[in-house]
């Protein structure tokens, strides 16, 4: 985690000067983003949560606060709270990023086509992307568009309940349908 810290505060930094704004801040936010995981053990509340109370109890300014704060957020206060969670996600799409070994990887990448493998219709399935997209081959005359539509939805179900992972999968589900004759 601290790696994944000392990390994201650079690439923060980096691009705020790029940017225009202010590298201290986004450094200071790139290091403090994941402040609340290293005490989710001794403290109830999400990682966000802690953070935030951790920022305010050590009277770190606004600007740090809104950047640990907003991270995760769709909307942010601040260009740094904005290059924070850019930067966050930079570091973590990388494979490996989080010193994950290749096993733990390719169990990952193989629990995420186990989901989508478990419903019916599914000829096969490709986790890709580093495991930020799953493609999913399905029978065409056992599933029809509306079912593809559907399967979609059910296996990004299924991965929420059961499964742990950074960031974001994006479920694809392809049906096609080939006819083919061949002239002698």
């Amino acid at each position: 985690m601290l790696l994944h810290s000392v990390e994201v505060a650079r690439i923060a930094g980096m691009i705020a000067g790029e940017v225009g704004a202010d590298p201290q801040i986004a450094k200071a936010g790139g290091l403090l983003h994941d402040i609340g995981k290293a005490l989710t053990h001794e403290v109830e509340g999400s990682h966000i949560e802690i953070g935030d109370e951790v920022a305010r109890r050590y009277n770190l300014s606004d600007a740090v606060k809104t950047a640990i704060a907003e991270h995760h957020e769709d909307d942010r206060g601040s260009a740094e709270a904005f290059i924070v969670a850019a930067a966050d996600a930079i570091s973590a799409a990388r494979p490996g990023a989080r010193r994950d070994t290749v096993e733990f990887y390719l169990k990952r990448l193989e629990a995420l086509e186990d989901v989508a493998n478990s419903f019916d219709g599914v000829q096969k399935s490709y986790a890709i992307q580093a495991g930020r997209e799953v493609r999913i081959l399905v029978e065409p005359e056992s599933v029809d568009d509306v079912g593809a539509a559907s399967l979609a939805r059910n296996v990004v179900k299924k991965i929420q309940e059961n499964l742990v992972y950074p960031g974001e999968i994006k479920v694809t589900v392809v049906r096609e349908t080939r006819a083919t004759e061949v002239a002698h």
